[in-house]
């Protein structure tokens, strides 16, 4: 049986950044959802959080798993399950591109905290400067 620990840092926004996510207690039961969906298809969710327009999660892969499965799962049963229960206005999306990055165990505390911070993380920066921060610090092109 092998063994394996690959955590990845994932980012995706709502289709055109539109903040569907506009309450607390709507994103916690998005949080809440993602994470029993997660575990039901055998997805170690480490830590997830949300804002008004994109979603935030911690994930360590398993031997048979691909980011873009992983992200695909849970972001389409989500917007699934967000649109069967009304939860918003009008239809939820997801966006389809997103970002995600490898992270060192050595600072997996330290990017479960940002991510856990982002309400009040947000109240400093928008999501639009947050992602341009992400492209350039990890060397990504703008499409």
């Amino acid at each position: 049986m092998p063994f394996t620990k690959v955590y990845i840092h994932c980012v995706w926004s709502t289709k055109n950044r539109f903040p569907f996510l506009n309450s607390t207690d709507l994103r916690q039961k998005v949080w809440h959802h993602i994470k029993e969906n997660a575990l039901k298809k055998e997805i170690y969710l480490e830590y997830i959080s949300c804002y008004s327009d994109h979603c935030h999660c911690l994930i360590s892969l398993g031997n048979n798993q691909t980011i873009q499965k992983t992200i695909q799962l849970l972001k389409g049963e989500s917007s699934y399950w967000i649109n069967k229960n009304q939860l918003t206005k009008e239809k939820f999306e997801w966006q389809d591109e997103y970002f995600a990055v490898s992270v060192s165990e050595s600072i997996v505390d330290k990017v479960r905290n940002y991510i856990k911070n982002q309400e009040d993380h947000h109240k400093k920066k928008t999501f639009q400067e947050e992602y341009d921060e992400f492209i350039t610090k990890f060397g990504f092109k703008h499409p």
